[in-house]
């Protein structure tokens, strides 16, 4: 070997050796958080107390979408929903019943998106499906969806039917016992893609190829906690093979150990290293800053993959409104509002303008009646006039500035949810502050201790936090956003010059 390719392999080694055993922890927690992430259904009953989790994760003042929104079942009856479940606020919200009687085991069993009443009971969707009662008691019944249909996006009335809406299809119901499934018509006027960012998260999950993708992610995680261990125990080797020279001991079986270990780091790494590269990538896109600039590019349906359907609207579909006055459907969809015919025959209409919502979703969508609607995100709280095509902002009543190129994807207000009371106070529910009286004056009650209780967080949702970094925002602040992508050009650094080490001086071997 030419000494400058000898000093070009020590440089090399470098960039590999250090800035992998900094980032090697890191790495594990992507990869156990990743495959705990990609397997939902089977945790889903597992719950972690929040008392475990760092300040930030503890409920306060309804907060965290504990609270979505509410639903008036009597004069002084008021249920209110979210990540908390189902409770029943009586006496002016001085007491509260415990409304879960019947879901599954495990918190994300009852996260609550939707609830209305449909004829003589209730009807509530769910992460995991729709359940129903008939209001007393408070035991719910599954109805069964078709398989993968199960995430319930919405739900809806339209006069004697009621409206399951998921992220694939329309469902629709009389009795909820037959059901008559819709595919929703294709927008007018364009051709079939998908953003960029839902293919990247179908990419870096395994989805887009399907539950073998999955699997395959999952075995990319397994391969990265095989070359952390291993490549910790490179470093460690000729530590531990001097401690036992010093001591005269023999040292054979480490050095065989110390070979074979290198031997399948070096082929393991190289196998799986482009699989690594792509997937690391795509999950630096996933998350705040990177993520801006691709949030609302387009791009077109990678072919043979999960989203190659003859569904133009494959898991697209999130809210869904019958507007009475103007007998058509309002529909929001990761593409923007739509307008549908009362028969959805006819191809759907992006309505003229579009109010703004977080690319996390609408959160808040309420008619006020004339063809103006309450719209909130993690964007604001906007009332929107289809009629005249104008926004304003709901808390300064001004016109309300379409985002323009790269901008944050929250606003001041995180809005998670809305409520109104049997008084017909109404109150909005921000992310981190929990809940807020729109007329400044009347404060909701406090979250009771049962409820504080009995709110876990899930497994799900922890490995989510770790997942994405957000877990570190009490040691860091906002720089918590820079973890992710820090982390992934990081490893990539190390992936990379691994290759090389293994390209320049292994291969032949």
């Amino acid at each position: 070997m030419s000494p400058v390719k000898a000093n070009w392999i020590r440089k090399i080694k470098k960039y590999h050796k250090w800035p992998g055993i900094v980032v090697s922890l890191f790495t594990l927690l992507f990869a156990f958080s990743g495959i705990i992430l990609n397997h939902r259904d089977l945790i889903s009953s597992v719950d972690v107390s929040r008392k475990w989790m760092p300040p930030g994760y503890q409920y306060e003042n309804w907060n965290l979408s504990g609270v979505r929104s509410s639903l008036q079942i009597g004069n002084d009856s008021l249920l209110v929903y979210g990540n908390i479940g189902i409770w029943l606020g009586k006496s002016g919200l001085s007491v509260f019943q415990d409304c879960n009687q019947g879901f599954p085991n495990g918190i994300d069993k009852r996260k609550i998106y939707s609830i209305v009443k449909f004829r003589d009971r209730l009807v509530a969707g769910t992460h995991f499906g729709v359940f129903s009662n008939c209001r007393v008691p408070f035991q719910w019944v599954q109805f069964q969806m078709p398989k993968g249909e199960e995430r319930i996006s919405d739900l809806a009335v339209k006069g004697d039917s009621l409206l399951i809406l998921t992220r694939n299809y329309l469902y629709v119901t009389t009795d909820l016992e037959h059901l008559q499934k819709l595919t929703l018509p294709p927008r007018k006027g364009t051709k079939p893609q998908a953003t960029l960012f839902l293919t990247l998260w179908e990419l870096h999950s395994g989805e887009l190829f399907g539950f073998a993708g999955m699997l395959f992610v999952d075995l990319l995680a397994l391969v990265l906690i095989f070359l952390c261990v291993t490549g910790l125990l490179h470093f460690l080797f000729p530590k531990l093979i001097c401690r036992l020279k010093r001591s005269k001991r023999s040292f054979s079986g480490t050095v065989t150990a110390k070979r074979w270990n290198l031997k399948w780091h070096n082929l393991i790494g190289y196998i799986f290293a482009i699989f690594l590269l792509v997937n690391t990538t795509a999950g630096m896109f996933l998350r705040p800053p990177l993520l801006i600039p691709i949030a609302s590019t387009k791009v077109g349906i990678v072919p043979f993959s999960d989203l190659d359907t003859e569904n133009p609207w494959q898991d697209k579909l999130r809210r869904i409104l019958w507007d009475k006055e103007s007998c058509r459907f309002l529909i929001y969809t990761s593409e923007g509002f739509f307008l549908a015919d009362q028969h959805l025959t006819e191809e759907l209409v992006p309505t003229d303008s579009q109010p703004i919502v977080s690319i996390m979703g609408c959160n808040v969508l309420e008619p006020l009646g004339q063809s103006r609607y309450l719209v909130g995100s993690f964007s604001g709280l906007f009332v929107w006039d289809r009629s005249t095509a104008t926004v304003l902002d709901y808390f300064t009543g001004l016109p309300a500035g379409s985002p323009r190129g790269m901008s944050r994807p929250v606003g001041q207000n995180m809005v998670a949810g809305f409520i109104h009371d049997c008084k017909g106070l109404t109150y909005w529910i921000d992310y981190n502050r929990g809940a807020i009286p729109t007329n400044k004056t009347s404060a909701f009650p406090p979250m009771p201790e049962k409820i504080l209780l009995r709110s876990p967080i899930s497994l799900w949702n922890a490995a989510l936090e770790i997942h994405t970094g957000r877990i570190f925002e009490h040691l860091v602040g906002p720089f918590y956003l820079l973890y992710v992508p820090l982390m992934g050009l990081t490893l990539l650094i190390v992936l990379i010059s691994g290759f090389l080490v293994w390209w320049l001086a292994y291969r032949k071997h």
